[in-house]
């Protein structure tokens, strides 16, 4: 069993990392990134990608990957396809601030940024970053709180250019054992939800009187994480992108009754899958330690049947292939890469007594992470009459991208939903949504809540 499958085995994003940020590649010219404002107002983010190539991505959601050619030109494949979509590029003049994309020159923006080293948990050292407008006016801050993936947080989320390219501040921060940060790489929610609460601190303390509002924003496990830390001290409002209002085991449990269901099995199936993926959870779950008796029986029972093939989960299907034997084998070093994952851990109590405005921004068909009971609960925490504001972008997936299904029939992103960055800055800005965003789908709280921060009147 190698280290990469028990680290993905036990991420909630192993997949959404990919599309939500992008791994530091050396070799690039740094001059290349930065987010770049047209003429007319338009803006782009140049982002590194994988390999030699860029990530461009638009503020309504449109993206793509720029490849150079031999002239020196780079031109444009759809989201995270192969195929042209006609964009193209030139970096010629970007060590002075300017690029061209599609033909049309496009000048740098300038911000106020702080690079920063704080005190988490525990006293471990985090690697934090402000970036703020260029503008001595009091702006909303939005604290960028990590899902589960290992890259630097500093060098690829783009939100810390995309959102104070409209007016909204923006602190992001490696998560302790990545990038620039220091200490154990953990999925302890505990432990990371004090990490978020020190970088609000810190970002509240460099910005001082700029800061008018500040929060959270937290993908996939990071919507399990910021919620906690909005408990542990006063924020002005949360927001989570598909997340979870269900336990680590059950986000497992969903995906793998979904994914049968999506393949057309019925009830009976769908049973004797959860079954089987109920005993590689124990195994999980026990830390590589037990549980390998019953997971071998149950695999052994239901292995010959039709439906078999098609079991795969969040975490399930990558123990599946290894016999019982295997996994004692690996025991000691699986258990070098058990990372504290509260598996039980139920959100609900926390979520209804977060004081803030959460807002909570779905994919109707997020298959890492499915959104059905989740969005159930959100809804019956708005009838409750919390502060709370739910968000369903149709044919959304995790990361809340579109998608196409290729011939292999496996998904593949085209670009973010319509509306869904437009959605994350507005609420920063007052704790509310209004107008429409995309083809999304709105249920805002019984009674909206007062504006929070220096801008509460």
């Amino acid at each position: 069993m190698s280290r990469r499958l028990i680290v993905c085995a036990l991420s909630s994003v192993c997949i959404a990392a990919v599309i939500a940020n992008e791994s530091k590649t050396a070799g690039l010219n740094d001059c290349q990134i930065g987010t770049y404002r047209f003429s007319d107002g338009e803006i782009v983010d140049i982002a590194r990608s994988e390999g030699d190539t860029f990530r461009w991505r638009k503020f309504d959601g449109t993206t793509g990957v720029l490849h150079k050619k031999g002239d020196g030109s780079w031109t444009s494949t759809l989201g995270w396809t192969d195929h042209p979509d006609g964009h193209t590029a030139s970096f010629t003049h970007c060590a002075t601030g300017e690029i061209e994309f599609d033909g049309k020159k496009a000048d740098r923006i300038p911000f106020d940024t702080t690079d920063t080293m704080f005190e988490g948990h525990g006293g471990i050292k985090l690697a934090g970053r402000l970036v703020l407008p260029k503008t001595n006016d009091p702006v909303p801050i939005v604290v960028l709180v990590h899902g589960a993936e290992r890259d630097s947080a500093r060098d690829s989320y783009a939100l810390q250019r995309l959102l104070p390219a409209e007016n909204v501040g923006a602190f992001v921060y490696d998560k302790r054992g990545t990038g620039g940060s220091a200490g154990k790489y953990t999925q302890d929610f505990d432990t990371l939800a004090d990490d978020a609460v020190a970088a609000m601190r810190e970002a509240k303390r460099i910005a001082g009187t700029r800061c008018a509002r500040i929060g959270y924003q937290g993908g996939s496990q990071g919507g399990w994480v910021a919620p906690i830390a909005a408990t542990r001290a006063p924020v002005d409002f949360v927001i989570v992108s598909f997340g979870l209002a269900v336990s680590v085991i059950d986000e497992d449990q969903e995906e793998v009754a979904l994914e049968m269901r999506l393949k057309g099995h019925n009830q009976e199936e769908i049973s004797k899958a959860l079954e089987v993926a109920s005993a590689a959870e124990a195994v999980f779950e026990s830390g590589f330690t037990k549980g390998f008796e019953r997971f071998d029986a149950v695999r052994a029972k239901y292995r010959k049947e039709p439906w078999y093939k098609d079991l795969h989960g969040n975490y399930t299907h990558f123990i599946l292939p290894y016999t019982a034997a295997e996994l004692r084998e690996q025991r000691e070093q699986g258990k070098a890469f058990v990372f504290g994952t509260p598996f039980r851990y139920d959100p609900m109590p926390t979520l209804r007594a977060v004081e803030a405005p959460q807002l909570w921004i779905l994919g109707e068909d997020d298959l890492e992470a499915p959104s059905a009971e989740t969005s159930r609960r959100i809804k019956m925490l708005i009838a409750e009459e919390k502060p709370i504001t739910l968000a369903l972008f149709p044919h959304a997936e995790h990361g809340m991208t579109e998608y196409e299904v290729a011939s292999n029939g496996e998904r593949v992103s085209t670009r973010y939903a319509p509306g869904y960055f437009a959605m994350m800055r507005d609420f920063a800005r007052n704790g509310q949504l209004s107008g429409t965003y995309g083809s999304s789908l709105v249920v805002k709280p019984k009674m909206e809540p007062p504006p929070t921060g220096q801008d509460r009147k």
